[in-house]
């Protein structure tokens, strides 16, 4: 078989194949219940595969190289962004969980945009974050120092400080919602619990997560401090330089890309924020705003869930889960961007 034939061939295996996959997603777009869905989406995969990989080309070894990366690629299409795609598409309509029968357009984000609740949620959502962020990094840039020190035990406190990220957010929700509400208000007499004021629920909040996280975070520090070089450290001895100068000058410059990491972690975390929010105030106390009622501890994820399964509005929850998608890549991104610039200069 010539090379002009071969290529022809195997166009037409893709052609074919793309045309049975795209075919397939139509049906299972549109709701059919035709049972060849699978087969088609399946048939039209490797006919697609299958003139790729036999097409002539400069390039065959990279597409070998990307054939053997597909079942990683369509892992990541199918639970990523085919959902995303689709939930796009979902938002546009008046979707109830199972079906939709018209298409709505941006009437769905008009509405969203309009909700009082939604907009304190996302203020007090970034609050949160800032706040988090800040406590989170502090305590666990602290909590690293003194455990990469020649203190002893140093490796007992790095276990009992990890320890409790591992307990389940749910979980450890509730039992620190039974410490607020029941251990604190005996110890302190007359005292009411944190969780009944508004701006103390959201404090309550901030201990728990920077206390199960804090740890998390120390470990990512840790890492970064020990991979300092010993004879810098040493260096700066002989030279006569103090704790706080060395620490200023050396280590926090030399660890610039854990700052990264660890600020991307917190800030996504924070964002994300739902089984804390959930188990210990779920979204209460509610406080006057304008002169409505709004959940005061209600952050984006949380309004996202009862929006879609408390009151039943699916269509109206996925676009607002679109736009927190859309809120926490751009934050992210940029606080990315920022930080990199930062580590040049340090």
């Amino acid at each position: 078989m010539n090379t002009q034939l071969k290529r022809t061939f195997s166009l037409i295996e893709m052609i074919l194949g793309l045309g049975a996959m795209a075919f397939a997603l139509y049906l299972d777009f549109t709701g059919s219940e035709s049972s060849y869905r699978g087969i088609l989406l399946a048939a039209g995969l490797v006919l697609a595969v299958a003139g790729l990989f036999i097409l002539p080309s400069k390039k065959h070894r990279s597409i070998v190289n990307v054939l053997f990366l597909l079942p990683v690629l369509l892992t990541f299409f199918f639970t990523v962004l085919n959902p995303f795609i689709q939930g796009i598409f979902l938002s546009m309509t008046d979707w109830n969980g199972i079906k939709f029968t018209k298409f709505s357009g941006i009437e769905n984000y008009i509405t969203m945009f309009r909700s009082g609740d939604y907009i304190y949620s996302f203020l007090i959502t970034f609050l949160y974050t800032i706040l988090n962020m800040i406590t989170v990094n502090i305590a666990a840039f602290a909590l690293a120092l003194l455990c990469t020190s020649k203190v002893r035990g140093r490796n007992f406190y790095r276990a009992s400080f990890f320890l409790p990220n591992l307990i389940g957010g749910i979980v450890l929700g509730y039992v620190w919602q039974f410490i607020f509400n029941k251990v604190f208000t005996s110890v302190i007499a007359d005292s009411q619990s944190m969780l009944t004021d508004p701006n103390m629920a959201l404090l309550a909040i901030l201990i728990v997560s920077t206390w199960q996280y804090a740890g998390y975070i120390m470990m990512i520090y840790v890492t970064g401090l020990q991979g300092v070089p010993r004879d810098i450290m040493e260096a700066s001895n002989v030279d006569g330089a103090n704790w706080w100068v060395t620490l200023r000058r050396i280590k926090i410059p030399m660890i610039a890309n854990t700052f990264t990491v660890c600020l991307f972690l917190t800030l996504v975390n924070s964002f994300k924020q739902f089984d804390l929010n959930f188990a210990i105030t779920n979204g209460a106390p509610s406080r006057i705003l304008q002169d409505k009622a709004v959940m005061s501890t209600e952050f984006m994820a949380l309004n996202i869930y009862k929006t879609a399964i408390a009151k039943n509005e699916y269509a109206l929850g996925q676009t607002k889960a679109v736009v927190f998608f859309i809120i926490l890549a751009v934050v992210s991104l940029t606080q990315v961007s920022i930080n990199k610039r930062k580590e040049v200069e340090l």
